[in-house]
């Protein structure tokens, strides 16, 4: 008697910090659900996106490879990904699945789903308090429903938006982690913020007018993430109401991390810091993943659909060469770790590319930032886990030689793939009227602009619908320091 296909329930979340997770050893008790969840199954604890932000890293968890091969490093990428790359979608498709998207229609890197579903994912001050999660829960539950009545097997997967800006958490979660005063006058931490002007309009549409108090705004963020783990087991519940639990493959990953208050980013998702690039991933599949392991050793975006695939049994119609590889022989004490080192990119608002080892880290600006960071950074990672102290200038020698170890690695990919480095060829990466790279910090600083939150969401949405088309087919200035 053949085996019944597996079903794929995948919890894509936006802007979730590994480091803020209870299950990751934050003390705040932020996803008791999500804890639960890896309790029975399986926690990766280095888990990394490589590929900065959120179209790039996408690309990556839903085809297996890397930025080489996607051609995807930009949030606003143009056009749509390549006809080589097939994604998971298309590669279950293929196999008889029945596939459903929620949340994230139009972006280049969600080609080939069956059915897009749409639901409310931003918010402002002015509208209230943003229960994105629930929304979400609206039109999610009803199509887990449709899928589970069909005689497909399904794959459906839900973009969760709660921990990305705005932070709007309904109550009790607006409170769950602050009892001080946001509008103490003399608490300053917030002038920075307010008075960068690049983000300053977007910060005023959702952050509560007069506020002070920056702990105010990460408690927010906290908020919105227990908000989004009391969701999740909403559908969790349901998949075992449905009888689905034991042949369905439950899997939650983020997309990328977010700055909060460090390296002066603030409340976004700028830069190759670690809180931006260590995000969760967490596997449950009873019978065949045990239950409680944690995994330490290092895997990446492109491993994702490698191990989905080779868990649910799926072969893709034609031979697919993956960048990533499967992570089952780490989960069985096969293979210490998918990686040693890897390369790392960043082009959402400054573009950036870099090296990272379990001790140390480089990052190269292509261009100069509207940070006014400096050219070269270089990380301890061991001494200086918060990446304080940028030793490029007194570790020569280690900037050197991790310079030239990506140098190396960006060669090798280009001769494989036979494709420039799409960091090297996406110029006009941010999407203004300034045409190729910027020339200084304080030009970037003077043209980027992201204004009001219903201008971030078209801004995210700029390319859309020409991606969606080929869907069809197939203050004042800062002076530098």
């Amino acid at each position: 008697m053949a085996r019944k296909p597996l079903n794929l329930i995948l919890f894509g979340i936006d802007s979730l910090r590994a480091d803020h997770m209870s299950c990751y050893g934050y003390g705040r008790q932020t996803t008791p659900h999500i804890d639960r969840l890896a309790s029975q199954g399986v926690l990766f604890e280095n888990n990394y996106a490589p590929h900065i932000p959120t179209t790039s890293a996408y690309a990556s968890m839903l085809s297996g490879k890397d930025c080489f091969s996607t051609t995807v490093v930009a949030l606003r990428h143009k056009g749509g990904l390549p006809d080589h790359v097939q994604t998971l979608p298309e590669i279950l498709r293929a196999s008889g699945y029945d596939t459903s998207c929620v949340g994230f229609t139009g972006n280049p890197s969600s080609r080939g789903f069956d059915k897009y579903i749409d639901y409310p994912s931003w918010g402002s001050w002015a509208e209230g308090r943003s229960p994105k999660a629930e929304k979400l829960n609206e039109v999610a539950v009803p199509e887990l429903e449709r899928l589970a009545g069909g005689k497909k097997p399904f794959c459906l997967f839900l973009r969760h938006m709660d921990p990305h800006a705005p932070y709007l958490p309904p109550a009790p979660f607006e409170r769950m982690f602050y009892s001080g005063n946001e509008f103490d006058r003399s608490n300053k931490s917030m002038e920075p913020v307010m008075s960068f002007k690049p983000f300053c309009d977007f910060f005023a549409d959702w952050m509560p007018p007069g506020i002070t108090d920056a702990d105010y705004v990460t408690a927010q963020y906290d908020g919105a993430v227990a908000y989004m783990d009391a969701a999740i087991q909403r559908l969790l519940t349901r998949v075992d109401e449905l009888g689905l639990s034991e042949n369905t493959l439950i899997v939650l990953n983020g997309d990328h991390g977010e700055t909060l208050y460090e390296h002066e980013c603030w409340f976004d998702h700028h830069g190759m810091y670690e809180n931006t690039l260590h995000v969760p991933l967490v596997l449950r599949l009873p019978g065949k993943l045990p239950a409680g392991q944690r995994v330490s050793g290092y895997s990446l975006h492109q491993d994702l659909v490698p191990t989905m695939l080779e868990l649910m049994g799926v072969k893709p119609k034609k031979k697919i060469d993956f960048d990533g590889s499967s992570l089952l022989p780490m989960v069985r004490g096969r293979k210490a770790s998918n990686y040693s080192d890897f390369y790392i990119t960043e082009c959402t608002w400054m573009r950036k590319h870099g090296w990272r080892t379990p001790e140390w880290k480089l990052i190269v600006a292509l261009e100069p930032d509207c940070h006014f960071k400096p050219e070269v950074e270089l990380y301890n990672l061991v001494e200086d886990p918060l990446e304080l102290k940028n030793l490029a200038n007194r570790e020569k020698g280690m900037t050197t030689a991790l310079r030239q170890r990506l140098e190396n690695w960006v060669a090798k990919r280009e001769k494989e793939t036979g494709r420039t480095n799409p960091m090297y060829t996406n110029l006009n990466w941010h999407g203004t009227s300034h045409e190729g790279p910027f020339t200084s910090s304080q030009q970037a600083y003077d043209t980027l602009h992201i204004g009001s939150v219903g201008a971030a969401n078209r801004l995210q949405a700029g390319p859309q619908k020409k991606a969606r088309a080929s869907a069809a087919k197939k203050k004042p200035a800062r002076r530098k320091k």
